[in-house]
């Protein structure tokens, strides 16, 4: 069953929504960004075309770090990480489940992704 979705970050300057699976569980990854984030992920992986983003002028930042696939997003203004796209898909999209509106991330199992160990 599907579900549409809004969110954004802290201050409100990036905003994003999409449609898809009813989020049930997140994800958590053990590489050296997200270990230091401690954000939880959706466990869907978002199509571009289903992602839309909305951001003020100026407002989103973007962090790369090592091969520089991943994509990590996060707002210039409040420094919330809101979405990246992803190694294992590039140009593909997880969402930090902390910035969607009405979901409860404490409420949520999450599933451990390995990245620390993905290159």
């Amino acid at each position: 069953m599907s579900k549409h979705y809004e969110g954004s970050c802290h201050c409100g300057a990036v905003k994003f929504s999409y449609t898809g699976e009813e989020i049930t569980k997140g994800v958590r990854c053990n590489c050296s960004i997200c270990s230091r984030k401690g954000a939880m992920m959706s466990s869907e992986i978002i199509a571009p075309e289903a992602l839309q983003i909305e951001a003020a002028e100026g407002a989103l930042g973007l962090y790369q770090f090592g091969e520089k696939t991943a994509r990590h997003f996060f707002c210039k203004n409040c420094g919330i990480y809101t979405f990246h796209q992803t190694v294992r898909k590039p140009g593909h999209y997880r969402v930090n489940l902390g910035c969607l509106d009405g979901v409860d991330v404490f409420a949520l199992d999450a599933d451990v992704f390995d990245g620390k160990h993905l290159l």
